[in-house]
């Protein structure tokens, strides 16, 4: 999302003009759910993706034209059975796609691109929002706690349990039509460890989308040079996590330490703290042995029990890098679970 907010402000700044193509709606066996959203430019080059296959190829084709007539639009595509089929799925469905035309005079919402990427770049729930009441007429919306709503002005019967929540929605209220969809979900991966499969795992999972800090007990495995794209890196005291982090619920714990000892230390501060994940990185035996520990120093069986132990989804990896992937997997699957969106998955099956 960062990357195709980054392409629209460089095609806005060139003075070119583009569509902003998103899914609001989709039932069935689609490629892509709400909130997929690509961004089109006038010679029909884009960025981001709305599943590919024949509903992105005929999308594009329509952004092409919403250019040369300088228009905004909802329309609706239906996959037959054959082209799902082309993609692996086994029954037809359908998207409802917004085609938002975007001037290069549209000044305002040249300064709205740059208050999106920075709440990208910020650790904190915020969601977009779009007044599509007028479809030919848009207003786009930014929220989070820290700024308010950015952009364009809600009813103000509106509560926030009405509208920001972890799922995509439209609402209507007061005649007017609004689509709502999370931009970020704060949650950070903390990565304590900075050996070979953290150093695989960081940039994999920042690819992503999640926000990562690495720690160690040795600079020479805690610093930018190795984790260019973590976040932040911290070289601090492994028993005494809590003076340098702050963990909350919505975070994520990766234990990879260089010894058995240290990964005890983390996983039975980690525990206190009860994130949404925490995963310990070692062998059965190992395993085994700090679960005796951790009984030993009060937690339950069922605490233990919901730690990921070992790490990562089964897929028989044994590479650091092998693991990583499968570190990522087990992440990507407690982020989407969180999000409401396993119910989702599991339905179209």
């Amino acid at each position: 999302m960062k990357a195709l907010f980054e392409e629209l402000s460089n095609v806005l700044a060139k003075g070119e003009e583009a569509v902003l193509v998103t899914i609001i709606a989709s039932s069935g066996s689609t490629p892509r759910g709400a909130g997929s959203r690509m961004l089109v430019k006038k010679d029909g080059t884009i960025k981001g993706t709305v599943g590919g296959g024949a509903v992105e190829y005929q999308a594009i084709l329509t952004a092409v034209e919403a250019i040369k007539h300088k228009s905004s639009h909802t329309k609706g595509f239906t996959l037959t059975r054959n082209q799902v089929a082309d993609i692996g799925m086994v029954c037809g469905g359908n998207v409802v796609v917004y085609f938002q035309y975007i001037s290069p005079d549209n000044k305002e919402f040249a300064g709205f691109c740059a208050d999106v990427r920075t709440a990208l770049s910020r650790d904190e729930d915020s969601w977009l929002l779009l007044d599509i009441t007028d479809e030919t007429c848009w207003q786009m919306g930014l929220y989070s706690e820290s700024t308010g709503l950015l952009g364009m002005n809600m009813p103000e019967r509106f509560t926030d349990s009405d509208l920001f929540g972890c799922s995509t929605l439209q609402r209507e209220a007061e005649g007017r039509r609004y689509y709502v969809e999370p931009l970020v979900q704060a949650g950070t991966v903390y990565v304590f460890g900075g050996g070979h499969v953290a150093q695989e795992l960081v940039p994999v999972l920042t690819h992503v989308g999640f926000r990562c800090v690495v720690m160690d007990d040795r600079e020479e495995f805690a610093n930018p040079q190795v984790f260019p794209t973590a976040a932040d890196t911290i070289v601090g005291d492994l028993e005494r996590i809590g003076d340098y982090i702050k963990i909350r619920p919505c975070d994520y714990i990766c234990v990879m330490t260089r010894g058995h000892q240290f990964d005890y230390y983390v996983q039975k501060q980690a525990m206190t703290f009860k994130p949404c994940y925490i995963g310990i990185m070692g062998s059965r035996n190992k395993i085994r042995v700090v679960t005796d520990k951790l009984l030993g120093d009060g937690f339950s069986r069922e605490e233990i029990e919901g730690c990921h132990m070992p790490i990562g989804t089964e897929i028989h990896a044994e590479t650091p890098a092998e693991i990583a992937i499968s570190i990522a997997g087990e992440l990507i699957s407690v982020r989407a679970a969180g999000m409401g969106l396993k119910s989702k998955i599991d339905g179209q099956k």
